[in-house]
């Protein structure tokens, strides 16, 4: 026994030095030492001598070191540490010795242990050496680095050594000395077993060199594959990574690549039209050119025309008075003749020609004078005259005056088209003619308008350049009455810079412009980017708006969201899914709450602008986000006009139903557990946040809108021929038997059954008890199916999706094969996940399923088997989950009656454990009452069981009545808890009236000042006579009721100052004398205020 406590002892030593744990080897050494056993410390005395380990000339410098001064107060100090650490390591004893109290029931098998021992050795004695001992050169260190779990075994080994050894001082520091382990609580493996080192030691023992190199070999083997599998994992993961990441940027490179391919189609064909365009504006150029030419040609002559009929009128007048007879004989030729005048013609063409040039060039050059005019008026007189004697006589001034016309003017007069028409011009009796008239009545008409024209433009410069002067001093609620005249300045302006400074004007135009404001503003947009065209509004107006998206104030950022919306009907629609919906997006992460409404709302708008739907899954990743917004109206918004925008523009409702269940059951999955306890039904159950709850709330209202288009294409995509009209599909039992045929797929109708109700129910798993919210929307979901796809639907395929789900039986007959095998993994396998259906997925089955109109018949007899024929064989655990199950039924007002006539039931049966259950369930389904149906039901039932010769039926309504008391304050409800307390408490017993007083302690901060008063009344009363019972424990109890219901009355604004010290006191200082308890519920006295 000796050499095996030697080599135990040994063995720590060992450990200890190889682990660096100086200081409890220190201390070992000094007991041993102390226990006289100095063979076994010679390693440790070897070891704290080395003066290689300590060098002396250290230790000399650290014993030379002073000690504090005052010497008695450090004495004091480290004493007094050193008493708490040893007490605090004797609790932790005392806490062990628990523990090892568990581990005598080992005994025996130690015992056996010995006794197949003792027979190997005598085995051993009579057949010779059969096991070798290992070989002792086998290193610890050639083990590898020890594992945590393997420092966790050894430590918790030595500490358990060196405490039944005795060495509690080397025990407590070494436990000191480890600080990153915990070895108080030893996890159960194979490792924690009693008295540990021994068996270590024996195991050591019995093992061969050949078996433990081997092992120690398969280790090593073990770990390097485990290494090489750890990376051949983490490359394969990189590889896959490495193959997403190229997949991914050859699909972006391919989108890219076919829009660059379209972008240069674009171009090119944009280099064509714009070569087209170019080739037509010079073509159009070189004329105008030629025709100011010619036009500036025509004026000169004109002149020129003019100045030669000036000084020619004279000698032409004495030529025809000299004549004049002549002409009077010829007259009546002229007039049969009435020849056409070669000079007439042009001179004609050439005062029309005039009045044209005036129109055209008003600018370039001068008009001709009045004179100038009047002389060309009376100029085709003269030269008729003139015509008419050359006609005849071949009169030399009539020549002259012909040869002073330039040749220029008469080939471009004739190139115009003036000459032919030379007869519509003359003159008819010394007047002009009707078309003549015409021509210039026209001719002023241009004028006019041309002068028009020109004042109008610089009407529209003097508006621009006074507009920003003017607005600062126009009040801002009339600025909205400038929006006319900065539009048109704004449309008619040629200068582009003018206008960028004008639009910017209109967009500032008030500081912070409420809803009707910015309303006039964006007609305003609207209408001026009907009239400037897609170009203008794209870089001009656009822009300017743009420039508010940062914007201080949130008014001004609504614009920019309202023109995304109503603008980009007027810009090239390239520019719609890539510059406006990246605005958007930037709106949608707004911190103002109406900055996101209106992004959601004008998203909706933009998406029926797109081109196309390459920019589908970007939008449908705003919508979720938007979705999951922490403001309501927000949310109503995306919901009412978003969503629907988003399923009509890309018609993608399997992908947003997919996306939006993964959302659900991921945000409830990402939530913490509610116990870290392993295997634990809490540690299956989430925490759910703030924000979490939120989001999910959210996601089932967005399911539950969903769920109209969910029908609509599983009545459009039915594959079955027989159903004619889609229009009119019903889903009956015939359509069920051909969908259960399994020869066609009907994925639309199966997303229900097969992926929806599974999700939901996995994430109700994840619920606790409290989140009723979330269980009513998802239970809301549940019936809207039903009304949407009809009675039988529910029937044939809803309920027995629920009833395997919670490990009933259920008829599948109507599911194809495929189908019916995946609704079967749905049946719970294990305890916990039985008790995780009771408790999580009964209430959806009973509310959302059975609670419809139609089943009211079923749920009756469900819950009559649930509460009434189940009772004897169900656990306490199980009992509780129904009683919970029942209560949130109870929520939904329209069970009520259902669940009352049951509870009757229950009070008159017999049966002992049912009235218990009847008076748990009033307790529970007391806040979903209101007073007419507790005076009616509730009271009533709780009466019969009050009255009932079982103390235990009777003890369980004093609570019920204490719920009551907590939730109405009606006086005659508060009278009738008052005459059954009073019954309760005539019997005296100490469970009756501990009972009472905590029932009516929980309803003190809610209930009346009658019911405060009759608590008050019943404590003085229990006070002031002296305790019934001598056992102490059921005299704290009840002193301890009497002083927690004092202190819940003290904490509530019930009675003066005077009323408290003459009754609160004294049934304090009674209670402490009667009772004769000085210490006894003290916690409870310290929070009391002071009087």
């Amino acid at each position: 026994m000796d050499v095996q406590r030697s080599s135990l002892c040994n063995s720590v030593v060992n450990f200890l030095l190889e682990e660096n744990y100086l200081l409890s080897a220190f201390e070992l050494l000094h007991e041993l030492l102390d226990d006289g056993r100095d063979d076994q410390a010679i390693r440790l005395k070897q070891f704290f001598s080395d003066p290689a380990h300590f060098p002396p000339d250290q230790i000399s410098r650290f014993n030379s070191l002073r000690v504090l001064d005052p010497q008695t107060l450090l004495e004091e100090k480290e004493s007094l540490e050193e008493k708490l650490a040893v007490r605090e390591y004797e609790l932790r004893l005392a806490q062990e010795d628990i523990l090892s109290l568990k581990a005598e029931v080992l005994k025996k098998t130690e015992s056996n242990l010995d006794e197949s021992r003792g027979a190997h050795a005598n085995t051993t004695a009579n057949n010779g050496p059969i096991v070798q001992p290992i070989m002792r050169d086998i290193s610890f260190s050639g083990l590898g680095p020890l594992k945590d779990n393997e420092r966790l075994d050894l430590n918790c080994a030595v500490k358990e050594y060196l405490l039944l050894a005795g060495y509690r001082l080397t025990a407590m520091t070494f436990y000191e000395e480890v600080t990153d382990q915990n070895l108080d609580v030893w996890e159960n493996s194979s490792a924690c077993v009693p008295d540990a080192l021994r068996h270590y030691y024996y195991q050591y023992l019995c093992s061969t060199a050949e078996a433990a190199e081997e092992k120690i070999a398969m280790l090593r083997e073990n770990e390097a594959l485990r290494k090489e599998n750890d990376m051949l994992k983490s490359n394969g993961q990189s590889l896959l990574k490495s193959k997403e990441m190229s997949d991914a940027q050859v699909m972006a490179l391919t989108k890219s690549l076919e829009s660059l391919r379209k972008d240069i189609k674009e171009k090119e064909s944009l280099v064509q039209d714009l070569k087209t365009i170019l080739e037509s504006q010079r073509k159009e150029l070189n004329d105008c050119r030629a025709e100011i030419t010619s036009l500036k040609m025509h004026i000169e002559g004109a002149q020129s025309g003019k100045s030669i009929l000036v000084t020619g009128s004279a000698p032409t007048q004495s030529l025809l008075e000299n004549h004049i007879d002549k002409v009077e004989l010829l007259q009546n030729e002229v007039e049969i003749l009435k020849p056409t005048s070669v000079y007439a013609d042009p001179i004609e063409s050439i005062k029309r020609e005039d009045g044209n040039v005036r129109q055209l060039d008003k600018v370039e050059e001068p008009q001709v004078n009045d004179n100038a005019s009047s002389a060309v008026g009376s100029l085709p007189g003269i030269v008729n005259a003139g015509t008419d004697m050359m006609g005849k006589h071949g009169s030399d001034e009539a020549t002259s005056i012909s040869e002073k016309v330039p040749e220029q003017l008469l080939i471009s007069l004739g190139e115009s088209g003036f000459t032919g028409r030379s007869e519509t011009f003359c003159m008819d009796n010394g007047k002009p003619s009707p078309e003549t008239d015409n021509f210039i009545k026209k001719v002023d008409n241009r004028d006019a308008e041309s002068n028009a024209e020109r004042m109008g433009l610089e009407t529209i410069q003097i508006l621009s350049n006074a507009l920003p002067k003017i607005v600062p001093y126009v009040l801002i609620n009339h600025r909205e009455e400038l929006l006319p005249l900065i539009m048109c300045a704004i449309e008619r302006h040629p200068d582009s810079a003018t206008r960028d400074s004008l639009t910017h004007t209109l967009f500032n135009l008030i500081k912070r412009p409420d809803e009707k404001q910015r309303r006039i503003i964006m007609d305003a947009c609207v209408t001026l980017a009907k009239n400037v065209g897609e170009l203008r509004t794209e870089t001009e107006l656009l822009p300017q708006c743009w420039e508010q998206i940062n914007h201080m104030h949130e008014e001004r950022r609504l614009l920019v969201a309202q023109s995304c919306g109503e603008l980009a009907e007027f810009v090239p629609p390239e520019t719609r899914d890539s510059l406006i919906l990246s605005i958007v997006q930037q709106l949608i992460e707004d911190s103002a709450t109406v900055v996101r409404e209106a992004a959601a709302h004008n998203l909706a708008l933009l998406l029926a602008l797109f081109p196309n739907t390459d920019k589908y899954f970007k939008v449908e990743e705003m919508m979720f986000q938007l979705v999951c917004d922490p403001s309501g109206i927000v949310v109503e918004t995306t919901i009412k006009d978003l969503v629907p925008a988003l399923i009509n523009w890309g018609n993608k409702l399997d992908h947003i139903l997919q996306v939006l269940l993964s959302h659900i059951l991921g945000s409830a999955q990402r939530c913490p557990p509610l116990s870290g306890v392993e295997g634990s039904i809490e540690s299956h159950l989430r925490v759910l946040g703030e924000r979490e709850r939120w989001n999910i709330d959210v996601l089932l209202r967005l399911l539950a809108e969903l769920l109209p288009y969910v029908h609509q294409k599983a009545v459009e995509t039915c594959p079955f021929s027989s159903v004619s009209d889609f229009t009119e599909i019903s889903f009956t039992p015939s359509l069920f038997e051909l969908y259960a045929g399994g020869h066609l797929e009907w994925p639309t109708f199966e997303w229900l059954h097969i992926e929806c109700f599974p999700t939901l129910i996995q994430f109700s798993c994840l619920l606790p008890q409290k989140e009723d919210n979330l269980r009513h929307r998802v239970t809301k979901f549940l019936l809207a199916v039903a009304e949407q796809f009809g009675e039988p639907y529910l029937t044939h395929i809803m309920l027995p999706v629920f009833l395997v789900s919670v490990g009933d039986d259920a008829d599948l007959k109507f599911f194809p094969f495929k189908a019916q095998s995946e609704l079967r993994d749905l049946r719970p396998q294990s305890a916990m996940a039985k008790r995780l259906a009771r408790m999580c997925i009964i209430p959806l089955l009973l509310a959302g399923i059975l609670g419809h109109p139609s089943k009211r018949d079923h749920l009756t007899e469900y819950l009559r088997n649930l509460l009434i024929q189940s009772s004897v064989q169900d656990s306490q655990s199980a009992n509780h989950e129904i009683i919970n199950s029942v209560r949130f039924i109870c929520t939904f007002e329209d069970h009520h009656s259902i669940i009352f006539n049951l509870l009757w039931e229950m009070v008159a049966s017999s049966d002992v454990n049912l009235k218990i259950r009847a008076a748990n369930l009033l307790k529970v389904i007391v806040p979903y009452v209101d007073a007419k149906v507790a005076s009616a039901h509730v009271l009533p039932a709780l009466v019969t069981l009050g009255s009932d010769q079982n103390l235990t039926v009777k003890y369980a309504s004093i609570n019920a009545f204490g719920a009551v008391a907590q939730h109405f304050k009606n006086d005659m409800i508060v009278d009738k808890i008052r005459i059954q307390m009073d019954a309760f408490l005539e019997d005296g017993s100490h469970e009756a009236t501990v009972a009472v007083v905590r029932a009516l302690l929980v309803a003190v901060p809610h209930t009346t000042d009658v019911l405060r008063d009759y608590l008050m009344s019943k404590i003085f009363q229990f006070t002031a006579s002296p305790s019934p019972s001598s056992d102490i424990i059921r005299r704290r109890e009840r002193a301890n009721a009497f002083c927690e219901s004092i202190r819940a009355l003290d904490a509530t604004a019930w009675s003066p100052f005077g009323r408290i010290r003459g009754v609160t006191l004294t049934a304090l200082q009674t209670s402490f004398q009667i009772f004769q308890l000085p210490l006894l519920g003290i916690s409870s006295f310290l929070p009391f205020r002071t009087y």
